[in-house]
């Protein structure tokens, strides 16, 4: 998850960060370059040309399954059409859904989901004139009904406190106006996974077989006995499909509700006068929803009132246009995404009454993009395929060929074709049994099941994830902040949200807002009553380029204060004079600016963020009276009021989680707008810096100095940088991409919308689930429930189980491809005939396709995850390390089943047993030595670098569950099964034996591990020479993606 090359430096957690990247001309340019892997694809943000060169590239049997959780390229153009198409003619849409649904209802009632009857009963608005508001947005029809206020009181709802909380009458208005939900597409049902199965080429090629084999199997034995032979293969086939079918369903399932997770966004809404949080889903017409600047306009509605507010409409108008609203133009769309500033708006179409929710309806759930590590499986996948293909092609070739020459011989000692004596049914099926083993050995070879084996991963985290409680969302998140105040500190108010009930008051807004507030009550400070005596004129939201934002206010008839909160020595520089504790106003000499300035250093350096504020009085005539929202109020000649120090705790946790991250070899970055004294006190306090020694240039430094430098010096010093205080969006973004070009991974967290362009960036975002924006989670890849840095390093954790269970499966995958495909080529060329036949084959499959995948890819994570080195991007995923114990298991296999197979009759004492039974003992024998050789190696897979394969094995009751049931089938098919599997009943002594053989398995992978491996990639030896004309380029990109 947070892994790093294997060369290069480790991997970054850093701060959020804004602007756009150039992704895509670097995708560009790479694309373009000569020899590359088709199977190397960026880890984000991949063109469809590099994502449809690499399913080019791809050897698939089932394309259906392999690609069901890639991105489908048609689909999106599809959608992007679908999407144009609802934006030109969505009432049209809109009006045909309704009336599908609908069948014999009434068109009105259809047409808008709306009870015609109870609405005339219970809510006087006219029905016409509210459909036409949403669809067409009207501003006559929206004068007659009243404005905003009108519109409430005809919706029984109150601006200031918004509709009653009560459930009947929140039931009554879903019930009247419809749900905030769209009508889901239906689940997919296992037969749909059981078709997609069946569709696998392998499989549909060995379903004609067997009723080839079985129509004339039947026609030359009989019914009685001659349907085992292609009865037997459509029962293994009906098995694998089963067996597949139900854990892509299982899958299906996972992902689906974690989707429905996804989607459910939370919002604030006002209802009975408190502000509470709710499920976007259970908004209802007449609601009062507060908007800030990252926000999803969560239904249709009508701006209330607002500062600054600013939309983007582009999910919706397709084009990336900023549009402001304010009373003139009061419209808000659902989907739309608040770009700056706040407001409040009236809801007045939910569900399938507004245009994203006709969309939504009409889109089907996206399983987003393939990640690297899926699409470099598939390029395993693909190798192992080819030389699976190969070597069934061979054994194919050979066996038919001595098969038509006369020198495959029956159990009996008999020829098994004579040239003009046997007959054409008899020849016809012999060519039709090698031609099934042939295909099955492509079942075997070709992994259909590895690049599936990350979804399966992937959803097992997932859910654990949610499950143990790695990722939480608390209720409250703010806890009562330490405050520091400076004895002559007076008080202005900025924005903020208060209730006061019966003398319990409740305080809603940012952290830093809620912090200074509570303050205030602490002390007694009367907000209704200075509120009461002022009015805002115009608010400018908080710009994190210049640190500060600023409120106009209506002080008297003849007086206008503009009042500035924001960045404590920022504001100070703009401050003319400061205000006394008697309330005079005082010059600013030099003396008492560097007095203000040692204080706010010295509360900085007490890791206090320092917040000061500052106002200048103002003319009423100079209030422009039109554009009042392209007012840039004045930020000079400032009267300073007093500055704040506010101790944002050092969470409990924090400090070992960066210690942890250390030890994983992740390099925590400490990005943040706060003064450059409070970052490095934070950072010391948190563990992110060692000692003071280490707080000085550059490893920490302030944004804009980095952000002055070139591009180079950047380069240069990036990987030094600890601490970066006083940072802009764009500094952050320039670290990031920084960092990339220099072969880092790199993971962002972030919260804020400016941090959208670096959670974009990063090969990793992390967003806030809390404090995060809508903008911000968009963009990101995780979202931190709990909006703790403890969860970060749980997520490094779960990440790093996901790569090492795919590791262990493939391991394990491997092992058998080589045993199996070595046994049967060579017992193919020597003998003319293989120990495994097609039902066996296909058995060890679904042991080593589904069922490993199973066992192994839901290993839960493990505490020494977090002791190993990152994996760089460049990495094989097969290491030394995984080669070594392959090699040692399948060679072991290999020789004793091959020992078994040209001379178990005589090793087994079956020397006076009958030919034809002595041949099927001693296959039967080998078949079962077989599987259990794989159950045996299962554990060891477990721990491919660990000599104690057997720790914590009993917490995973799904892999002792996978073993028990994979050994109580096999000895279900040797003792009862015979006649579908061909195989005979072993006594006591062949069923020890077989396990022993087994269990050899262990000790020689413990003694494996005493084998020491090189550093060099075992496939360094073997690549192309044209790889050797370029070494420089390799070295210099590093790890780039």
């Amino acid at each position: 998850m947070a892994s790093g090359t294997g060369s290069s430096p480790p991997p970054e957690i850093g701060a959020p960060a804004a602007a756009v990247a150039e992704e895509e001309l670097e995708q560009a340019v790479e694309g373009a370059e000569e020899g590359e892997d088709a199977f190397d694809i960026p880890s984000k943000n991949a063109s469809h040309d590099r994502l449809r060169r690499w399913r080019q590239a791809a050897l698939v049997l089932n394309a259906s399954r392999r690609f069901r959780y890639t991105l489908d390229l048609e689909r999106e153009e599809e959608k992007e059409n679908l999407k144009r198409m609802i934006r030109a003619h969505a009432q049209v849409i809109r009006a045909v859904f309704l009336f599908k649904e609908a069948g014999q209802k009434n068109l009105g009632e259809s047409y808008t989901s709306i009870k015609l009857e109870t609405l005339s009963q219970s809510f006087p608005v006219d029905l016409k004139k509210l459909t036409m508001l949403n669809r067409d947005h009207d501003p006559i029809i929206f004068q007659e009904v009243g404005g905003v206020r009108g519109l409430s009181d005809l919706l029984k709802s109150n601006l200031d406190k918004g509709v009653s909380p009560d459930e009947d009458e929140l039931l009554q208005r879903r019930d009247i106006f419809g749900a905030n939900t769209y009508p889901r597409k239906k689940r997919r049902s296992i037969w749909r996974f059981v078709f997609e199965a069946c569709q696998d080429l392998t499989l549909v090629i060995l379903m004609v077989a067997a009723a080839i084999s079985l129509s004339l199997g039947m026609a030359t034995e009989g019914v009685k006995d001659g349907w085992y032979d292609g009865g037997s293969i459509f029962f293994a086939v009906f098995l694998v499909v089963f067996v597949t079918a139900t854990s892509d369903y299982r899958q299906s399932l996972q992902f689906q509700h974690l989707n429905e997770e996804k989607q459910n966004i939370q919002v604030e809404v006002i209802r009975g006068g408190k502000r509470i949080g709710a499920s976007i889903f259970d908004l209802v017409v007449g609601d009062v929803v507060p908007l800030k600047i990252g926000d999803q306009v969560p239904a249709d509605g009508i701006l209330i009132s607002g500062h600054s507010l600013a939309i983007d409409e582009s999910s919706m108008t397709g084009e990336s246009k900023i549009v402001h609203k304010d009373q003139r133009a009061p419209f808000l769309m659902s989907g739309c995404k608040v770009a700056d500033g706040y407001g409040s708006m009236l809801v007045t179409g939910v569900g399938t009454n507004t245009e994203w929710g006709m969309l939504m309806a009409n889109l089907s759930v996206d399983v987003g993009e393939e990640t690297p590590l899926q699409v470099r499986l598939n390029g395993v996948a693909t190798l192992i395929g080819i030389v699976g293909l190969s070597v069934a092609a061979a054994v194919l070739v050979v066996l038919w060929i001595r098969y038509f020459t006369g020198h495959t011989k029956n159990s009996d000692g008999t020829t098994q074709f004579v040239a003009g004596t046997t007959g054409v049914k008899q020849g016809f099926m012999g060519a039709i049994r090698i031609l099934t083993i042939a295909v099955t050995i492509v079942v075997v070879a070709v992994p259909e099941g590895l690049p599936l084996a990350v979804t399966l991963t992937l959803a097992y985290s997932m859910r654990k994830m949610m499950r143990d409680k790695a990722l939480v969302k608390p209720s409250d998140r703010f806890t009562k902040p330490s405050l520091y105040m400076r004895p002559y500190i007076s008080f202005c108010i900025i924005s903020w949200f208060f209730i006061q009930d019966g003398g319990a008051a409740e305080v809603t807004g940012s952290p830093t807002e809620k912090a200074i507030l509570s303050w205030g009550l602490m002390i007694g400070m009367d907000f209704k009553d200075v509120r009461s005596k002022s009015s805002i004129i115009h608010v400018h939201p908080f710009n994190s380029e210049k640190k500060r934002g600023g409120v106009a206010v209506q002080v008297s008839d003849t007086e206008v204060h503009i009042h500035w909160k924001g960045a404590a020595e920022i504001l100070l520089a703009s401050c003319r004079s400061w205000l006394s504790t008697d309330g005079s106003v005082q010059p600013m000499s030099s003396s008492k600016h560097r007095e203000f300035k040692k204080w706010i250093d010295d509360m900085a350096m007490s890791s206090l963020r320092c917040v000061a504020f500052a106002y200048c009085p103002w003319e009423p005539k100079m209030v422009p009276t039109e554009s009042l929202d392209k007012w840039k109020l004045p930020e000079d000649d400032l009267t300073l009021i007093g500055v704040v120090g506010i101790k944002d705790p050092c969470r409990p946790g924090v400090r070992n989680a960066v210690q942890l991250c250390s030890i994983a070899g992740v390099k925590v970055r400490m990005v943040t707008g706060d003064n450059v004294e409070t970052a490095k006190a934070i950072a010391l306090e948190c563990g992110i810096l060692d000692t003071k020694d280490a707080a000085s240039e550059p490893s920490v430094i302030e944004g804009k100095v980095f952000r002055d430098m070139s591009e180079a010096a950047r380069e240069e010093i990036v990987e030094k940088i600890t601490v970066m205080g006083r940072s802009s969006p764009h500094d952050k973004l320039l670290l990031v991409q920084s960092l990339k070009r220099k072969g880092h991974v790199v993971a962002v967290t972030g919260d804020g919308t400016n941090d959208a362009p670096a959670l974009h960036e990063a090969d990793i975002g992390l967003s806030m689930g809390i404090s995060g924006t809508e903008v911000a989670k968009e963009s990101s890849d995780i979202i931190i429930l709990d909006d703790d840095f403890t969860s970060v390093v749980k997520v490094v954790r779960w990440g790093r189980s996901v790569y090492a269970n795919i590791q262990k499966f493939i391991q394990f995958q491997l092992t058998v491809n080589v045993a199996a495909l070595v046994i049967n080529v060579v017992a193919a060329v020597s003998s003319g005939d293989v120990p495994l036949n097609a039902v066996e084959l296909l058995w060890v499959n679904l042991i080593m396709d589904t069922l490993g995948a199973l066992a192994l890819a839901t290993e839960p994570p493990i505490d020494n995850l977090m002791k190993r080195h990152p994996v760089g991007r460049r990495e094989p995923l097969v290491t030394n390390i995984m080669w070594r114990n392959l090699f040692i298991q399948a060679l072991y296999q290999i020789a004793v089943l091959l020992i078994f197979n040209f001379d178990g009759k005589r090793i087994l004492h079956l020397q006076n047993e009958s030919r034809e039974h002595a041949d099927k003992m001693k296959n039967t024998f080998v078949f079962n030595a077989f599987v259990f050789c794989q159950i045996f190696n299962e554990f060891n897979a477990r721990k491919p670098e660990e000599k104690n394969v057997f720790k914590g094995v009993t917490n995973n009751h799904l892999f002792m569950g996978i073993v028990g049931a994979t050994t109580g089938l096999q000895i279900l098919i040797i003792e009862f099964l015979g006649k579908f599997f061909d195989t005979a009943r072993l006594n006591w002594r062949l069923w020890m034996l077989s396990v022993a053989i087994g269990a050899v398995s262990w000790p020689l992978a413990y003694l494996g591990k005493f084998i020491p491996v090189p550093v060099r990639p075992f496939q360094s030896y073997f690549k192309r020479c044209s790889c050797r004309r370029r070494p420089r380029q390799d070295e210099e990109q590093g790890g780039k993606s």
